[in-house]
């Protein structure tokens, strides 16, 4: 048995099996991969990495196992799962996720990942851990996936209590260890237990008010925007396993690739990330200034690329002067999450108002942003709004910009 101290957990147990894991490349490379992206262009002391999440999910998701009764076996699997869920993360996390899925058909949740990491599995098979299970378990099919994936997991207690801490942003605190002794299975399905609704509640909050601070802060927005830009020229210059590649390093080899790109766009881009040299607002607007639903209906996210070439055309500059930014419209967060209150289950949001609030307020942190360099912003703002029909905004309504 070693022990790990970890800055937000403290002390956590690892054993051989789990020991042997971390020890593997494909989490060892994690140690190189920035959890929150480019928030540390914001928050300095945003540094820390996937592999620190992962440690931290396994953690406590073997605190829910147990709290759960599950047998060795079952729990075996569930923190085995939690360990490796991050293993396809591409660099810089989240931030290159959109370019992988367009070139690759993947997503850093899919288990193809694990299947070609010989590895990992042949340490799971050496310890007679069942890849299948654990497979379901992360394709979030498996009876036990809800520990892993669901609206009060422990990924995600793991990474807002992670995020707050690094950060240094207060609004991430979250109760983990009374939310998981009042977890319990009932119908199959993870419940909680009334004496864990304001666990619940402070996590649900943390998750509305760590949106616009910090996942969605606009200068990681605008960061992310020029790597994913970069990336994309980059890689269409190149074959297809040279893309594959590319996706399997970590943040300072991506980014040093883009650095040393033979395209003059590429190196601009990722000098300008490298010497915090970013593009600004011309446009940030929500959702009370254009039309959302005609405007996801005709030009999706996944062209928001064709959008900016017009806004660069009507502008009169070079189409790679001009990012924008069309995030997806919040969901609500689900309303799946069970109370057991007297041998019958109840929905949270039938117990707590606060649900059906923060929803609203998740709408209404929605954010689509246009970017160009300095130089450019007042003539691509103007071109923006006439091209996306912005509406003027009404007093009631104003953004803080």
């Amino acid at each position: 048995m070693k022990i790990i101290k970890d800055p937000v957990h403290g002390y956590i147990e690892v054993t051989p099996p789990v020991l042997e894991v971390l020890d593997s490349p494909s989490l060892q490379r994690l140690r190189y991969v920035r959890q929150l992206g480019f928030s540390y262009l914001v928050y300095p002391g945003s540094n820390h990495t996937r592999f620190e999440h992962s440690l931290g999910t396994m953690y406590l998701s073997d605190i829910m196992a147990r709290q759960l009764m599950l047998t060795d076996e079952e729990r075996e699997l569930v923190t085995t799962a939690a360990l490796i869920h991050d293993i396809g993360h591409g660099p810089f996390s989240h931030a290159v996720e959109p370019v992988m899925e367009e070139i690759s058909g993947r997503t850093h949740h899919d288990t193809v990942w694990l299947l070609e990491d010989h590895d990992l599995l042949e340490i799971l098979e050496k310890y007679g851990i069942d890849t299948r299970e654990t497979r379901t378990i992360l394709q979030g099919s498996h009876r036990l996936s809800e520990i892993l994936h669901g609206d009060l997991d422990v990924d995600r207690m793991d990474y807002l209590l992670r995020d707050a801490h690094y950060t240094g942003v207060p609004y991430g605190t979250v109760d983990a260890h009374r939310l998981i002794r009042n977890t319990t299975i009932s119908d199959g399905h993870i419940a909680i237990q009334e004496g864990g609704i304001n666990a619940a509640e402070s996590l649900l909050i943390a998750r509305t008010l760590m949106r616009p601070s910090v996942y969605f802060h606009h200068v990681s927005r605008i960061a992310e925007m020029m790597f994913s830009a970069a990336v994309r020229e980059h890689l269409s210059r190149g074959e297809a396993s040279d893309q594959a590649a590319f996706m399997r390093l970590d943040d300072t080899g991506a980014l040093q690739s883009l650095l040393h790109s033979e395209s003059d766009v590429v190196r601009n881009l990722a000098e300008g990330i490298y010497f915090r040299r970013l593009y600004k607002r011309a446009l940030y607007i929500g959702r009370d200034q254009v039309n959302i639903a005609s405007l996801m209906k005709e030009t999706p996210p996944r062209r928001s690329n064709e959008i900016a070439s017009r806004i660069a055309d009507t502008a009169g500059i070079d189409h790679h002067e001009v990012l924008v930014d069309f995030p997806e419209f919040p969901h609500s967060m689900s309303i799946q999450v069970k109370v057991q209150n007297r041998n019958r289950l109840i929905s949270l949001e039938e117990l707590s108002p606060l649900v059906t609030t923060l929803n609203e307020t998740r709408k209404g942190q929605w954010r689509l942003g246009v970017y160009t360099l300095p130089e450019h912003v007042t003539i691509v703002g103007a071109a923006a709004r006439e091209l996306l029909h912005v509406r003027p905004l009404s007093t009631q309504h104003r953004l803080r910009l």
